[in-house]
């Protein structure tokens, strides 16, 4: 998924024209990246529309810069942004430039797919282990996330790392042998009883406070 951001450049780092910029409704940003770093200003409405997209940090983001000196039109990725947690507003965010003709390495998140497994049918619990991926590849090349098929697991069956087909210039950078997801056999009441009574004080084998 790619974005077009238009952005201003600022002058000033430090909280002091930080708290100015958020005074008059503008984030403060940094692009980095490439052997330089700019300060620069975004609309919250067009960063929180990034943020919420289904790409989110692996969308290309295509920057225009207003008032810059140099080159005002650069290629970059979302790489952090803090939220007010009260408020639930935007404070900063960090945008890192990329070179289309070099390979990235970012985090991609992996999506099931498929509808609800066989095995939870039968009453199986769905453990998603590996919910991102490190992947290597071209900036073009970079997917919104990696759709992994869990239909068809049965219970005490997995997808590790290495069943899933890597998409054309993408290189996964896990473990091979990484589950990713898999559905268990649920715990039935005797069991659970078991657990809870030997976490139980006073149980045979608890340790002593």
């Amino acid at each position: 998924m790619k974005f077009d951001l238009t952005v201003e450049s600022r002058q000033g780092g430090g909280k002091g024209p930080a708290r100015q910029l958020r005074r008059a409704g503008r984030v403060p940003a940094v692009l980095y990246g490439q052997g330089e770093c700019l300060l620069l200003s975004v609309k919250p409405e067009e960063l929180v529309k990034i943020i919420r997209s289904q790409a989110g940090s692996t969308a290309l983001i295509s920057i225009t810069i207003d008032g810059a000196a140099g080159k005002a039109k650069r290629t970059a990725l979302l790489r952090e942004y803090q939220v007010d947690p009260i408020l639930g507003k935007v404070l900063h965010a960090d945008f890192f430039e990329v070179s289309m003709d070099k390979p990235i390495r970012v985090k991609v998140p992996v999506h099931l797919t498929g509808g609800q497994p066989l095995g939870l049918k039968e009453g199986g619990v769905l453990h998603h282990v590996l919910r991102e991926l490190h992947v290597e590849c071209l900036p073009s090349a970079l997917p919104d996330f990696i759709e992994v098929d869990a239909s068809q697991l049965q219970i005490n069956q997995g997808i590790h790392l290495k069943d899933v087909k890597q998409a054309e210039g993408v290189r996964f950078l896990d473990d091979p042998d990484h589950m990713i997801v898999s559905v268990a056999a649920p715990i039935t009441d005797a069991k659970l009883e078991a657990l809870l009574t030997a976490g139980a004080p006073g149980a045979e084998g608890a340790k002593e406070p």
